[in-house]
């Protein structure tokens, strides 16, 4: 199988994907080539969020944008440089700001839901943070979100240390709640996440459900 030919199919529009798929596989099939053909019907159809990821990362420098911050940002984390780290932050958030409206722009979706907006951004987010995400830019089926761990893990959290400043004893209860604040969210964002992934699993078992029923009425027809 080709990597222009998965190129070709991850950047199809999702309404034409299950074809191209089943186009890509016939031609394989037709050359002799079983596995590949195989392969390719495996190819699971992507959400609209992943598509657009998929479809960015393949058609422009957006792949080579974010792999240059990250490469950036993990020098700043290894030496626990501060002032680089907010630097970085904040330009982290106007790359993927503008990625993300390119991405829509581009992929011709003019008013998206605020849901796909947060999956595209927080899939770009994630493409900085988790080199696994990054690896699989252009293959994505789809929406990521950054589990904490990764290139960074839990030292984005740190503060300036280039210019230590001596600070007043905080309160030990102000300490016990700010933990307990602390760890709802952690516990909150884990559902988020397992709720996000269970919408899209189920996202892809209803395309696979419908791309079965076209085949058995293509198949009905003959």
């Amino acid at each position: 199988m080709s990597s222009d030919d998965l190129d070709k199919l991850y950047t199809a529009r999702p309404e034409e994907f299950t074809a191209l798929r089943a186009e890509l596989a016939a031609a394989a099939k037709k050359d002799g080539d079983a596995e590949t053909a195989r392969r390719i019907r495996d190819c699971r159809k992507p959400t609209t969020a992943a598509w657009l990821v998929n479809r960015l990362a393949l058609t422009g420098d957006a792949r080579s944008e974010l792999e240059d911050l990250r490469s950036r940002l993990r020098d700043a984390h290894s030496v626990m440089d501060g002032d680089a780290i907010r630097a970085l932050t904040a330009e982290q958030r106007t790359l993927v700001e503008r990625l993300t409206r390119t991405a829509f722009r581009e992929g011709e979706v003019a008013s998206p839901s605020a849901s796909l907006h947060d999956d595209v951004t927080a899939t770009l987010q994630a493409a900085i943070a988790d080199p696994d995400v990054a690896a699989r830019l252009g293959r994505l089926t789809k929406a990521e979100q950054w589990s904490g761990f990764g290139d960074f893990g839990f030292s984005a959290t740190v503060s300036s240390v280039s210019k230590p400043r001596s600070k007043p004893e905080p309160d030990p209860a102000e300490i016990a709640a700010l933990a307990e604040l602390q760890s709802n969210l952690a516990r909150a964002r884990i559902e988020h996440e397992n709720a996000r992934r269970r919408l899209a699993e189920a996202e892809q078992a209803l395309t696979a459900a419908e791309d079965a029923v076209k085949s058995a009425k293509r198949a009905a027809g003959r």
